[in-house]
């Protein structure tokens, strides 16, 4: 199979996944697909695969997205840098304690019920005037990790969206 009839055949089930509309037998073939391309994506992103670590688990995206983190100074927004199913990165002028737990609210795309848990600082890289602190997500509810992982994929085909020709136009009928 072409790799277009292969994206379009994905972009059809994962339309069909973000209205909740599959059946069983779809929704195993949508994620074993699910599987698939984020396994080439990774490979193209050279990234690790952990032990015991799936392909979607290390997929990780570019996505701007709100979050709040509950630090022992108070509260602060930022936007995410990137994101996966397993954590997210985002850009603090203020670092957050790096042996705490820290309660964080992520908002979503389209959704009016925001992901709420607990995270952990995992990495702190120095720029200029910030830090990007990479975050790994802690005891993630299933249904919630679900959600990220859709938003992932949702910037995955919003990238092929973009990467396709235009579609010639259509004859005029006399």
């Amino acid at each position: 199979m072409e790799l277009k009839q292969w994206l379009e055949q994905f972009s059809r089930l994962h339309a069909k996944a973000r209205a909740g509309q599959l059946s069983a037998a779809e929704k195993a073939g949508y994620l074993e697909r699910r599987d698939e391309l984020a396994r080439a994506l990774v490979v193209a992103q050279r990234l690790t695969i952990l032990p015991g670590q799936t392909p979607r688990q290390a997929l990780r995206v570019s996505r701007a997205l709100q979050v709040d983190l509950d630090l022992p100074g108070g509260r602060i927004r930022a936007m995410t840098q990137n994101i996966s199913a397993g954590g997210f990165g985002a850009l603090l002028g203020q670092l957050p304690n790096e042996s705490e737990a820290i309660g964080f609210t992520l908002k979503q795309p389209g959704s009016t019920e925001p992901i709420v848990g607990r995270c952990r600082v995992r990495d702190i890289q120095k720029r200029q005037g910030n830090h990007l602190v990479s975050f790994v997500f802690e005891e993630l509810a299933v249904e919630s990790r679900e959600r990220i992982e859709m938003t992932l994929f949702d910037a995955v085909m919003e990238q092929f969206e973009g990467m396709a020709p235009p579609r010639p136009a259509e004859p005029k009928k006399k």
